[in-house]
């Protein structure tokens, strides 16, 4: 096990930050295990940080803080089952490109991997697509440490692993992590630019439009991206390298970086800067491998809140999430997202018992945004919406406890898996409460 000198840590946002205690690199589960015991023994509290792209205070603490960056081996890859297992602090970029080596891949992913196995589970990290379900529905078997420091094996058919799949930092540490995964496959992405009022029209026919749809438009602007990713078999179709460059590097980050920080500093460009934005994208076509287009870099830093809804009820919330930006006092410089998901029975997974459509605001870091973020969860809220356990909300435990049918029975699993609080901090203690308070 290696240690750090304690210093401030931040996310990746740097809306958050702490300054721990203590901060361990294990290298195994067995090592993992001994720095919860002996913390637990001494009363301390324990939080883990994967790769920090979580916008939330649940990584936080003055406490004992573990990196799991030395603890990223794929331990065994099963090709008939088609089955992975993994230590939980392999990155999901890493990861599904040593998978491709085995001709296997995860099903779906959202369009960032940088974040680590064990914090895209336990937050319920999403993609897009009608048919699949968050990274989370993925889990066959699981083992982390408990608030004690002891081992907990969770097998494929044990019932808590459809509590513990989504466990936000709560349960335990995710040490090791058996996932399903299908075959390698490419995908047709074809991205294009439609009127939002089109889209708006039916978004039950735009959902099923592809595997993965899903669009972006700039606030104030009338036209749309829509990406639609589609499996095929077609042979691999890549832009240039200099088309990547342009395209994913130049005009996606550097070039956006400085509209954002001229709206930032003259907000009352932000009208124009919208036309601008809109009127730069272009419409792309490509063939890949799967994971090659999923994700893309993210250069420029932002905040970000994003809820789920019901489907049915998509339309009329992004018409209403319109009309607040429209009257914005600092605009929104960043473009909205649309996405959706499909149901599951995990009991904190955001998609429990429901098809999701997904609503995601972002601001330029440094830009205000409270105003802007409060009035779009008031509009989620209206239609029960679930916040992303890896974004910014506003709600406590009283609250989302109404949400989650399935609630008590995370939390009394909480109070079995940590019934000291060793995994407590503030910000848990306001959206899930204190285990065992009732």
């Amino acid at each position: 096990m290696s240690n750090i000198r304690s210093r401030v840590v931040s996310n990746w946002a740097g809306n958050q930050r702490c300054l721990p205690d203590a901060v361990h690199q294990p290298r195994s589960t067995d090592e993992v295990a001994r720095i919860v015991q002996i913390a637990h023994e001494s009363g301390q509290r324990v939080k883990v940080i994967g790769a920090g792209h979580s916008f939330t205070a649940t990584a936080m603490t003055d406490g004992v803080m573990l990196r799991l960056d030395n603890m990223q081996q794929i331990i065994h890859v099963d090709s008939e089952s088609r089955r992975v297992h993994v230590q939980a602090g392999a990155t999901l970029h890493n990861l599904c490109r040593e998978l491709h080596e085995f001709g296997l891949a995860l099903p779906n992913l959202g369009d960032i991997d940088v974040q680590s196995v064990a914090g895209a589970i336990s937050t319920a990290t999403h993609g897009t697509g009608i048919a699949l379900g968050n990274l989370a529905t993925n889990v066959v078997a699981m083992t982390i440490v408990d608030g004690t420091g002891r081992i907990v094996q969770l097998d494929e058919g044990d019932p808590r692993i459809s509590i513990a799949a989504v466990g936000v930092g709560a349960l335990g540490i995710v040490c090791e992590v058996v996932l399903q995964c299908v075959p390698s496959f490419r995908l047709h992405a074809h991205e294009t630019i439609e009127s939002i009022d089109d889209v708006l029209a039916d978004v039950p026919g735009f959902a099923e439009s592809a595997d993965h749809a899903e669009f972006f438009w700039m606030p104030g602007a009338r036209r749309c991206q829509v990406k639609r990713n589609q499996r095929t078999t077609d042979d691999i179709q890549r832009p240039g390298k200099l088309a990547v460059v342009r395209d994913k590097y130049v005009a996606e980050n550097v070039a956006f970086g400085v509209v954002c920080r001229v709206g930032r500093r003259w907000p009352t460009l932000a009208p124009r800067i919208a036309k601008l934005v809109s009127s730069s994208v272009s419409e792309r076509d490509l063939i890949d491998d799967s994971f090659r287009v999923f994700a893309s870099p993210r250069l420029v830093r932002f905040v970000e809140m994003e809820y789920g809804i019901p489907l049915e009820c998509l339309p009329e919330a992004v018409e209403r999430v319109r009309e607040v930006t429209r009257r914005l006092s600092f605009p929104s410089l960043f473009p909205i997202e649309v996405r959706v998901s499909a149901a599951d029975d995990i009991a904190l997974s955001t998609g429990f018992g429901r098809t999701n459509g997904w609503i995601a605001v972002h601001q330029y870091v440094g830009a205000p945004y409270e105003s802007y973020f409060q009035q779009v969860a008031d509009i989620m809220d209206s239609y029960g919406g679930r916040p992303h356990w890896g974004k910014m909300h506003y709600l406590n435990a009283s609250q989302l406890s109404e949400r989650y049918p399935r609630w008590g029975e995370f939390q009394d699993l909480r109070s079995t898996l940590d019934p000291d609080g060793t995994f407590r901090n503030e910000y848990l203690d306001r959206v899930l409460g204190i285990p065992g308070a009732g």
